[in-house]
């Protein structure tokens, strides 16, 4: 393999984003080229952009001029891909720029910028593709693009409509990666609860059965793999009842994230969501009646244009009455290209920070008081890391990098190991247990 052309890779972006990168290191991997993780050592740099928000667009910037500086042979994919004029005038020296899910045209662009030398008794890919997640965890994107319309995304402009995969595929998928010791499956998309509407919910076949391409019938067949299954991106259609009935601790997590944005009527017209909250908090409250081990994980936008103190104050009184166990917030950012820019009523800056200070303090209060259910309890916990003795690891309710985390002590566990524990205290975001088994 010394002899093998080297590629590097620089991704950035959102889970989604990072399932192209390793679609495309795969498809590499799988043609002889090696991977490399320095500069110095990459015959050619990728570099997955990502343009969703302003500052992801400088980050993707500064990434794509860093390539350039210490390797000088730099291909550019991803959502920043979309504005290929912008890109040849910023940085005229890029070998390649294509924009998202163009998996065929990086790859060929690798190809002329670095031939492959594929030996296929050296080149060996595992059956589960090239992967950038620790081993016992891994993404699922079981579709692209968006049919949704919001104000303040740009989405849909970048990665196009809804386009699902079909179930049959999909499960292949899954069943290799559970095969190869994957013990938790993140199910990704833009709008996960649309899955299928795109290819009128058609039928496939997997494992000799006829499943259709539909959210309900995916929960049903990754339930059987026998491993942790959860649900991100999911909006509360009513179809989604369906899925809790398929919910339990070792197949379809009691988990939802569900990204709401906001609760004002009035704000979310203009973002352009439902906006009928009112009945949004009857079915969190019928879910939970259904499936009292639910943890729903939500985000939230502060400051959107013509918010009013009188709408952020109806945002937090609906926080209150839905209690959400895990909640992020951020200060509305103008993204270049989205309807919201021309929105009348700015909020200033300094209002937007404090509106967001405001709600995490309010969700903290939240969340501190929805974690002290779980003292007394056993709970199996999947370890992603050792620190000084102590495993540290995530319960069914904790999704990987964005919601609390679990400290097992007396625990003779590795990473990827699953274990039970028994939790003893908690804070406003973490629990800490110790070891039963």
């Amino acid at each position: 393999m010394s002899t093998a052309p080297k590629i590097g890779i620089v991704s950035l972006g959102c889970p989604k984003a990072l399932v192209d990168s390793e679609r495309i290191l795969t498809a590499l991997r799988a043609e002889g080229y090696a991977l490399s993780n320095t500069y110095e050592g990459a015959d050619v740099v990728l570099v997955n952009t990502c343009g969703f928000l302003d500052s992801a667009r400088e980050e993707s910037f500064d990434a794509i001029g860093e390539a350039l500086s210490k390797n000088g042979k730099v291909i550019v994919t991803g959502c920043l891909g979309k504005e290929e004029g912008l890109l040849r005038q910023k940085f005229p020296d890029v070998l390649s720029i294509t924009g998202p899910q163009q998996y065929e045209s990086v790859v060929e662009a690798v190809h002329k910028a670095l031939p492959p030398k594929h030996d296929p008794y050296l080149d060996l890919v595992p059956p589960e593709g090239i992967r950038l997640t620790p081993r016992h965890y891994a993404y699922l994107k079981i579709s692209e693009g968006c049919n949704n319309r919001c104000s303040f995304c740009i989405i849909p402009s970048m990665r196009g409509d809804l386009v699902s995969r079909k179930i049959g595929e999909l499960m292949r998928e899954a069943e290799k990666l559970a095969s190869a010791g994957v013990k938790e499956l993140l199910v990704i998309s833009q709008d996960t609860s649309a899955y299928g509407l795109d290819l009128k919910y058609a039928e496939d076949t997997w494992r000799d059965k006829t499943w259709r391409t539909k959210f309900i019938d995916v929960a049903k067949a990754l339930s059987t793999l026998g491993i942790w299954v959860r649900l991100h991106y999911v909006y509360p259609y009513p179809h989604v009842d369906e899925v809790l009935e398929v919910m339990s601790h070792e197949g379809v997590l009691p988990y939802l994230d569900i990204p709401f944005q906001h609760a004002s009527p009035k704000v979310l017209k203009a973002m352009r969501r439902p906006a009928h909250q009112a009945k949004t908090l009857e079915r969190i409250q019928a879910w939970r009646k259904a499936q009292p081990d639910l943890v729903i994980r939500s985000t939230f936008i502060a400051g959107f244009p013509g918010e009013t103190e009188e709408d952020f104050q109806f945002l937090l009184d609906w926080l209150e009455e839905a209690q959400l166990d895990r909640v992020g917030c951020f200060a509305y950012e103008a993204v270049t290209g989205a309807v919201a820019n021309e929105l009348p009523g700015a909020v200033p800056e300094k209002v937007k920070q404090e509106r967001r200070g405001r709600f995490m303090e309010t969700q903290q209060k939240i969340s501190r008081a929805r974690l002290k259910r779980f003292k007394g309890r056993t709970l199996d916990i999947l370890i992603d890391k050792i620190e000084d003795g102590v495993a540290v690891g995530r319960s069914y309710a904790d999704a990987p990098e964005i919601d609390g985390l679990v400290y097992v002590s007396g625990a003779a566990a590795k990473v990827g190991d699953k274990i039970k524990a028994k939790i003893t205290r908690s804070d406003e975001y973490d629990l800490f247990g110790e070891c039963v088994a």
